[in-house]
């Protein structure tokens, strides 16, 4: 039921990112991106890491230490014996009597007052066809859109005017590093939320469906519960039982093409993952790990952070099930994942909360109501440009984003 109004959204998001590149196991900071699009390329406002149109890339290879399994990829499972592989010098972890040693070293942290440091404002139209403009990064400074906290936390809102004609100001960032396989860890405050809202943190490749996609964080209006997906070329599926704690939401089929572009999504059963629920608890911490046993996702709350993962030595084979799981078995990881980068952005209506389907449905991942009646507005759109207030709230507030290979 939930397919028939937020494909179309979710798998037009994937076009956004922007990157090239072909080193698999290194860290690469790229300096000019491409991305295919399913849909028509949106126009850029300026030239930037976004650009669709007949790129050129170049790139600074950053060194790593890895541990390689040429048949499959750069990591081996955290689950599998390797885990117990002494680290090298360049590890973040520490052996000794008290902490069992991490396989991952720390290989990129944005927080503090550099947070947006490597960071690219995309300023294009939203390929979500969502109630926004996009603020390139000079506009987001100067009108406040994007801050630095008194508590050192990165902060990335929606403009807030009263009643705006044609769209609201928003935000959409990409790393200009990518990636292929290790452990991607967002730990923020607070996330957007309320009717009309689509926020997302997400990883994606140069080439979609090609190089696929990873949506962390997702959903819409004023639900409480993430929804977890893969976008991918044909032959990735996910097992009707992934050893997760959530349920399936769109089917086990994670092709774009063959699902009708909603992928394969687990829709989270954990509480206060998502949305005001989220927030009320004071946020928390999400960990993607991408190695040769798959893809996971794990949630963890504020009060419930891991040890080795607060030290930054992290040990995700004793952190229980994940939130979502989608096993190598079914879905090589090497395959149909390649050079991502994480990206941070909220649109506002477009092609999945936008739809009347989405603003009209009740009990969507524990809305209690439909859009429609709590803002007693007949369309998203409607609502969004008259409603500047109701966006208070509609914010990210990141402590870090690290990455461990």
């Amino acid at each position: 039921m939930h397919a028939s109004f937020n494909s179309p959204a979710r798998s037009l998001r994937l076009a956004r990112r922007a990157a090239t590149g072909s080193a698999k196991c290194s860290l690469r900071l790229v300096s000019s991106h491409n991305a295919t699009s399913k849909g028509p390329a949106p126009t850029q406002t300026q030239t930037s890491a976004y650009s669709r149109q007949s790129p050129t890339s170049v790139s600074s290879t950053f060194t790593t230490t890895l541990i390689t399994d040429a048949s499959t990829g750069p990591f081996p499972s955290a689950t599998s014996k390797a885990a117990t592989v002494t680290p090298s010098s360049t590890s973040s972890a520490t052996p000794s009597s008290t902490f069992p040693a991490s396989i991952f070293s720390l290989k990129q942290v944005y927080n503090g007052s550099s947070f947006f440091n490597g960071w690219d404002f995309f300023s294009g139209s939203d390929p979500t066809q969502g109630t926004v403009t996009y603020l390139d990064s000079a506009t987001a400074w100067s009108s406040g859109l994007v801050s630095i906290n008194s508590a050192g936390n990165a902060v990335m809102r929606i403009d807030t005017t009263p009643v705006v004609s044609g769209t609201r100001n928003s935000i959409r960032i990409q790393t200009q590093v990518t990636f292929n396989g290790g452990l991607l860890v967002l730990d923020a405050v607070h996330m957007p939320h309320g009717c009309g809202t689509w926020p997302a943190f997400w990883t994606n490749g140069p080439t979609w469906p090609v190089t696929g996609e990873i949506d962390i964080v997702e959903g819409v209006d004023d639900s409480v519960q993430n929804l977890i997906s893969l976008h991918t070329n044909p032959g990735c599926t996910v097992p009707p039982n992934s050893g997760s704690t959530s349920t399936s939401a769109n089917g086990l089929d994670c092709s774009a093409a063959d699902s009708s572009n909603t992928g394969c999504g687990q829709r989270s059963t954990l509480a206060n993952d998502y949305g005001s629920a989220f927030n009320s608890a004071g946020g928390g911490v999400y960990a993607m790990l991408w190695d040769n046993s798959g893809i996971q996702v794990f949630f963890f709350t504020r009060d419930n952070i891991p040890a080795d993962l607060v030290r930054d030595a992290p040990l995700p084979n004793t952190w229980g099930l994940p939130a979502a799981r989608f096993p190598s078995s079914t879905c090589n990881p090497y395959q149909f994942f390649q050079d991502h980068s994480a990206i941070f952005d909220t649109t506002l209506c477009g092609s999945w909360a936008g739809t009347q389907g989405s603003w009209q449905t009740t009990n969507y991942a524990g809305q209690s109501a439909s859009c429609q009646q709590i803002t007693g507005a007949n369309t998203c759109t409607q609502y969004v440009l008259n409603n500047g207030a109701a966006f208070a709230d509609a914010y990210w507030e990141v402590v870090s984003v690290k990455l461990f290979q």
